[in-house]
């Protein structure tokens, strides 16, 4: 007769409805709950310079830029994209360049890319690097752990040896 379960227990349906809507309201999620701290933030496109755009100056960002006019200064950006009609005269730096247009200057990074239709003079400095047939390029190209620390080229080229008089 007496049982602790309310299973078998005659009594208003609105009770259990009530708790229906309990349960409900519990598993609505609210404000905080949709936003974790955990979660990256969505990755903003890549900005585009077109190719009727011509800059004199300096670039810096630190997301992505894809170049299809005319630079005439140093580019630095997080992954940077030199289009097939575009040229830079100045330093490119990036963590990846991919280079299908022309270069006239130094090109540093992490990764970097040149794909036949590149034409590069210049210095490379790079950490891994690939160069598609057909792509023209003239200077020299140096491996290092950490290109884009301009500091590390200083320290990797060997000292003279001191001159010692008898």
């Amino acid at each position: 007769m007496f049982s602790k379960s309310k299973i078998n227990e005659p009594g208003p349906k609105n009770g259990s409805e009530a708790q229906k809507a309990d349960k409900k309201d519990e598993k609505a999620p609210t404000m905080s709950d949709t936003s974790t701290p955990g979660t990256p933030k969505a990755k903003p496109p890549a900005s585009v310079l077109s190719a009727d755009l011509q800059i004199t100056g300096n670039i810096k960002t630190t997301g992505d830029v894809n170049i299809e006019g005319n630079v005439e200064g140093d580019i630095r950006a997080h992954l940077l994209t030199v289009g097939e009609g575009a040229t830079v005269k100045g330093e490119c730096m990036a963590d990846d360049v991919v280079v299908n247009g022309r270069v006239i200057g130094k090109v540093r990074g992490l990764k970097v890319r040149l794909t036949s239709t590149a034409r590069v003079e210049g210095d490379i400095i790079h950490k891994t690097i690939a160069i598609e047939s057909g792509a023209h390029f003239e200077g020299s190209v140096q491996r290092q752990e950490d290109p884009l620390n301009a500091k590390a080229g200083i320290a990797a080229a060997p000292k003279p040896a001191a001159a010692t008089g008898s």
